[in-house]
């Protein structure tokens, strides 16, 4: 995993003075890590009971989109509101001043489906929990909370609860 760490570019103070932005551009752009990367994610569900992967807009498209492909699932997009195109259902969550939204559309997941949410990053955990109570909110379940990158001192797998939450890398304080 340190090979997959190491092509993950840090940008100092951005988007604002005192963040260290995890910029996975360069691990993509890497045949070799971006292979590695979805391999490693591919090999951790591929024996999972799984009925659909969701993909978080939008770096959580990147690698959703291969684990549907590698897994023969179906992908179901989660999007910020107003850019689907069809009827929506949509859950709101908290941000550090306002709130923010995710949406998919009303028939993406049904009832009893069992639900791979995949998503770039683990932060503080609003955008996932937003994620897995609108699965949950059409009758799904969630089986597992996918991410590459985890940074443990937001502490955000304490806003997941009991779903499995499997990450490749973390930025432990750095």
């Amino acid at each position: 995993m340190e090979e997959i760490k190491k092509k993950i570019r840090t940008i100092p103070d951005w988007p604002k003075k005192g963040i260290q932005f995890r910029d996975i551009t360069t691990l993509i752009k890497d045949p070799h890590g971006f292979r590695e990367t979805c391999n490693r994610l591919y090999e951790h569900y591929k024996d999972k009971d799984i009925d659909i992967i969701a993909g978080i807009e939008s770096r959580g498209f990147i690698f959703g989109s291969v684990l549907a492909y590698k897994m023969g699932k179906g992908l179901v997009l989660l999007r910020k509101p107003g850019k689907l195109p069809a009827d929506t259902v949509r859950q709101e969550y908290e941000l550090e001043y306002g709130t923010d939204a995710v949406e998919m559309h009303l028939d993406a997941v049904k009832p009893g489906d069992r639900v791979l949410i995949v998503d770039d990053l683990l932060a503080t955990g609003g955008t996932m929990e937003a994620a897995a109570k609108l699965i949950q909110k059409q009758g799904g379940k969630v089986v597992g909370c996918a991410f590459v990158i985890e940074l443990p001192e937001l502490r955000g797998r304490g806003r997941l609860g009991n779903f499995e939450i499997f990450r490749l890398v973390d930025f432990e304080g750095e």
